[in-house]
């Protein structure tokens, strides 16, 4: 078959739109992975992300922190991040009550994790690629739910933070973002 115009249009056409698709599909994994690293990550790792914020505590909020004593080693990464998150912010004993509706926020998306996980390893070795599809939509689903948990608990602290503290939090959480998205990009090169 010689190529005509009329071929070689849709050849064109047809490679636009595997190129179309490919940079979509890149671009949605990469958006959901971000947003799903921000969702749970950023609340739970962007504290141990900058240590130039780090400052002494007092001993009230020491005790805070050891009040909350973990369970499990799960409960208690969730719970050392808490931990270092309070002393990077700097969290007054007036925004006490902002602080206390977002940390348990982030336990509760934390466990609702956990779950799913542990769903998904009972159920690992019986599930069809339908039913591995599924969980992930599940886990998706967890996270959509997490966010939407998150955003105002975390919105009413950040409007009770200083202008200092509110420095604080937003390098935090764009640092976060940044060094996620940097990875996204790496692994789609």
């Amino acid at each position: 078959m010689e190529p005509n115009s009329e071929n070689l249009n849709y050849f064109r056409v047809i490679t636009i739109m595997i190129s179309s698709n490919r940079l979509t599909a890149l671009t949605t994994t990469a958006a959901a992975a971000i947003l799903g690293a921000m969702v749970f990550a950023t609340p739970l790792f962007a504290a141990s992300s900058d240590s130039t914020a780090s400052t002494g505590t007092s001993s009230a909020r020491n005790e805070l922190a050891s009040a909350t004593a973990p369970e499990s080693p799960a409960n208690e990464t969730v719970e050392t991040h808490i931990r270092e998150l309070h002393k990077k912010l700097r969290i007054t004993d007036a925004q006490k009550s902002q602080w206390d509706s977002l940390a348990q926020v982030m336990r509760e998306n934390a466990q609702k994790m956990k779950d799913l996980e542990k769903q998904r390893a009972a159920d690992a070795k019986s599930m069809t690629a339908v039913d591995v599809v599924k969980s992930y939509a599940d886990v998706i689903e967890a996270h959509e739910e997490g966010v939407k948990k998150f955003i105002p608990a975390f919105e009413d602290l950040y409007n009770s933070l200083s202008d200092s503290q509110k420095k604080i939090a937003d390098s935090l959480f764009r640092s976060r973002a940044r060094s996620e998205a940097k990875k996204e990009v790496s692994k789609a090169s």
